[in-house]
């Protein structure tokens, strides 16, 4: 894959350029700051660009926001945002870019980084149009549902399902994960569109707007 890296961090970034020229990619360009990273997606348009949430000047939101810029400017590029910390309202806003239209999104902590198979697992799944969430994302999500809550009609096996969808795995995968059969996944995945009131499109565009749902309440 075509890659570009945009962190502050230097340590950090130089660590992600070996590691990913080892694993057999190119990175296309490294880069320090928010307005760096939408001019080498624009120029480069790679596979795939890694993007840390906080640069400078400020070290608050400015990769994200670069990374939605770059998605206005070069629709459905994808994007893997890395975080110190949990902040679902970022993971909100970098979602939301889709706006239906796919391009693959990912939003995990950087300690995952570590986990090298599972990071390149990601940022392949990244790259080929998924939406990958980190697993501790997911947790808060549960933990700030409202009344409201339009997934309350979600039997507690469906919830499990969805959740396991927003970390960006296949339906062979999550019935991996729940020891259950495929096509019990495929029955649980057609009851979620069902009751989230999900149009009738293509399988990959609804479950991006099942995660975006289940994102947002």
């Amino acid at each position: 894959m075509r890659i570009v890296i945009a962190d502050d961090a230097v340590l950090l970034r130089e660590g992600l350029v070996r590691l990913l020229t080892e694993s057999g990619h190119q990175v296309v360009a490294a880069v320090g700051d928010g307005d760096a990273l939408v001019e080498a997606v624009v120029e480069h348009q790679p596979d795939v660009s890694i993007v840390d949430v906080r640069m400078p000047p400020s070290h608050t939101d400015e990769g994200l926001r670069a990374a939605v810029e770059a998605r206005r400017l070069v629709p459905r590029t994808p994007i893997l945002v890395l975080s110190q910390y949990v902040e679902v309202s970022y993971a909100d806003d970098l979602l939301a870019t889709t706006g239906g239209a796919g391009g693959g999104i990912g939003y995990l902590l950087k300690d995952r980084v570590a986990a090298i198979d599972e990071f390149l697992d990601a940022l392949r799944r990244v790259a080929a149009g998924g939406t990958v969430l980190d697993p501790e994302v997911v947790g808060q999500l549960f933990a700030r549902r409202r009344r409201d809550d339009p997934l309350r009609e979600l039997t507690p096996r469906e919830r499990e399902v969805l959740a396991l969808m927003a970390e960006g795995r296949s339906n062979t995968a999550i019935a991996r994960a729940l020891v259950v059969s495929d096509g019990a996944v495929e029955k649980h995945v057609r009851n979620i569109f069902t009751k989230l009131t999900l149009p009738p499109d293509t399988e990959q565009h609804r479950r991006v707007l099942a995660v975006l749902t289940y994102l947002r309440n």
